[in-house]
């Protein structure tokens, strides 16, 4: 009789491991679920006598199919947009009765030269070789994160792959819309910034100077802020008080965003300079609402979708709060799963935790009582992409201004600091003649 190995939760949500005899794998999963277990995943234990004997048949095969297929590039990641597309593909090749190993060849075959199809052909020789897909997905992180994994596997113990896939498709499809919406709505501020520093700096390098000498000649007594303006010139073309520095002015210039970009992506990888980044994007004007409302539509779509895929709620929990992408709502979730954990409800840590507004909380709550969690989770998603929409537009509305009366200064600025010697050349010669 073969033996199976499991991987499981306990009545506690916590992970148990172990082997059982049985016939078959449905026989084992139903044989785990007697002992008070929910499976997560179950795969056969081969002999230990055969398995270097199987490794080097599979590592051959996998040679051999390389060198027939050709070679595969595969830098890079896999995009969002072509995995959803496998995902949905996949769902309905499941949901027209193919075999789940017919349907993954097919896809492979037809996927374009790339990390997914490179990806894909490991795959296929896992889930060929008796390993269920979840873990054969599992062993490629980058393309298939936690998230995906434990859904692919909620469907294969559930027996509705094929839904779960379409739920998984569906859900990857609107969290990138969410992200395209945003990103769409920084592109003109971002495109009017770079010009507008572009302009600035030209003036700066290329006019100034020209103004400096004209200066030079008059022995103007210049003020303030036209010396100010001159040593700033002076400083971008990388000629301060007639030496040639180091680093120009306009090497900074140019090189500023990808040296803060860098900061703080090295300030996010320690876990203070996270949490306090993440806390002062909140606090933050107009900014922080925008950035609240992205984060409560992520984590409930998440929570809810892990949840009607029938991942246990204190596995889901714990995804949703790896996937959240915002230390608040990280700790505020971690607060959810104590309290699950014990007994309690979820909405009553996130009330406490003030993350969410209080008709979030109150339609959690409902959703508890009325045993349709997932639903309400999902309705608070759309409700809330709907109003990101709002506060992206109220964010482009506030940065227009902002940026015209920003703009206009520095213009003014420039324009004051050069027309004022030059009305003292014009009176000077006025009095002379």
């Amino acid at each position: 009789m073969p033996t199976y190995v499991y991987e499981a939760l306990n009545a506690a949500g916590k992970p148990e491991k172990g082997r059982i005899e049985a016939d078959n794998s449905d026989a084992a999963m139903a044989a785990v679920r007697q002992n008070g277990f929910f499976p997560t995943t179950i795969r056969e234990e081969k002999a230990k006598g055969s398995s270097s004997k199987a490794a080097s048949k599979k590592e051959a095969a996998k040679k051999g199919k390389k060198k027939k297929g050709g070679f595969n590039i595969s830098i890079g990641g896999v995009k969002t947009k072509v995995l959803t597309q496998f995902t949905r593909q996949l769902s309905t090749l499941q949901d027209a009765g193919l075999p789940l190993l017919r349907s993954l060849q097919i896809l492979e075959l037809q996927q374009k030269p790339g990390k997914l199809k490179s990806i894909l052909g490991d795959v296929v020789e896992d889930v060929e070789s008796g390993t269920a897909l979840s873990d054969a997905m599992s062993k490629h992180p980058k393309a298939f994160d936690r998230l995906y994994c434990k859904m692919v596997a909620a469907g294969e113990i559930g027996g509705v792959l094929d839904v779960i896939l379409q739920r998984l498709a569906g859900f990857m499809e609107k969290s990138e819309r969410l992200k395209a919406r945003i990103k769409g709505a920084m592109i003109y501020p971002i495109c009017v910034i770079v010009v507008a520093v572009g302009i600035v700096s030209g003036i700066m390098y290329f006019v100034i100077p020209k103004f400096k000498d004209i200066f030079d000649d008059f022995d103007v007594t210049l003020p303030g802020i036209t010396l100010f303006l001159i040593d700033l010139s002076l400083w971008v073309a990388g000629t301060p008080e007639g030496k040639v520095q180091a680093i120009p002015g306009w090497v900074w210039i140019a090189s500023s965003p990808f040296l803060i970009f860098g900061f703080f992506k090295l300030i996010r990888k320690t876990k203070g300079g996270r949490a306090a980044i993440d806390i002062i994007l909140l606090k933050i004007p107009v900014l922080g609402n925008l950035v609240e409302k992205t984060s409560v539509a992520r984590f409930t779509r998440t929570l809810g979708t892990l949840i009607s895929a029938g991942v246990p709620i204190l596995e889901a929990v714990l995804i949703t709060r790896d996937t959240s992408g915002n230390h608040v709502y990280e700790k505020a979730l971690d607060g959810v799963h104590d309290s699950i954990r014990e007994g309690e409800s979820v909405a009553d840590p996130l009330r406490e935790a003030k993350v969410c507004d209080s008709i979030v909380v109150n339609m959690i709550e409902v959703g508890e009582e009325t045993g349709d969690l997932d639903v309400m989770l999902v309705k608070v998603a759309d409700n809330y992409d709907e109003e990101v929409d709002v506060a992206v537009s109220a964010l482009l509305s506030l940065l227009e201004p902002v940026l015209v009366v920003v703009l206009g200064f520095i213009v003014g600025t420039i324009v004051l600091a050069l027309f004022m010697p030059l009305v003292k050349m014009i009176e000077s010669v006025s009095d002379s003649g």
